[in-house]
């Protein structure tokens, strides 16, 4: 009796042992693929994100050289009858026409690139310090499917007393979704480019006044206007 007594027990034991290490295993797969899932994640966003940024810059530049962003084209002045400039018109038409080609240009050229291959090393998925970077790599391959909105808008900044920098600006942002294994992620990527510029010269003033002082400035420019100075 106490012999199969001892058997019983050593194979409960054995079972015990063996379900705790199913247990240990099962936890440890799990984390691997949350550490996994976060590590492609943020590989994939940074690696489509930087090839957005290549595609967007190359389609307007190419543009630009091509000359398809000529200020003319797109800007018209209203003047009175000294010639002042009173009014600055933009030629929607053209403005919608550009907007539409360079978004057909940077989805065409990302749908080129939808698919790229990712290596990780397998200790980057240990979550360690210790083992970042060592290990096998793992490939996984990644598929991005892009939208993009562009928009061109007018921007005028100050350039002296009597100029008016005046800039054409071209906001293009394109949204990615990031389709990987098991699961997908999506990532926005915004770029800004100047495409078109000019200077616009105004009469001289007769007279200019300016404050500089880090104090409230209302009661200097009340006492300045109440004296006539």
């Amino acid at each position: 009796m106490a012999y199969y007594r001892s058997r019983l027990s050593r194979r409960a034991l054995r079972r015990v042992w063996t379900f705790v290490f199913l247990i240990f295993l099962c936890a440890l797969t799990l984390y691997a693929m949350i550490q996994m899932r976060s590590m492609l994640t943020r590989l994939a966003a940074a690696k489509v994100s930087n090839t957005v940024n290549r595609i967007v810059s190359e389609a307007v530049n190419d543009a630009i050289d091509k000359g398809e962003f000529q200020y003319e084209n797109l800007i018209s002045f209203e003047k009175d009858n000294d010639g002042k400039i009173t009014a600055v018109k933009s030629n929607m038409p053209e403005f919608n026409r550009l907007q539409s080609a360079i978004l057909d240009q940077v989805l065409e050229r990302i749908s080129e690139v939808s698919t790229r291959d990712l290596s990780i090393p397998l200790g980057s998925l240990t979550g360690s310090d210790l083992l970042a970077g060592r290990g096998p790599l793992i490939t996984v391959r990644v598929q991005s499917v892009g939208s993009s909105t562009a928009k061109l808008k007018n921007e005028f900044v100050s350039a002296g007393i009597n100029q008016t920098k005046h800039r054409i600006q071209l906001d293009i942002d394109v949204y990615v979704s990031i389709l990987l294994p098991a699961f997908t992620a999506a990532t926005k990527v915004s770029n800004s480019f100047t495409v078109a510029e000019t200077v616009i010269v105004g009469s001289v003033p007769n007279s200019y006044t300016y404050f500089s002082s880090d104090e409230p400035l209302e009661e200097d420019a009340e006492q300045f206007v109440l004296n006539g100075n």
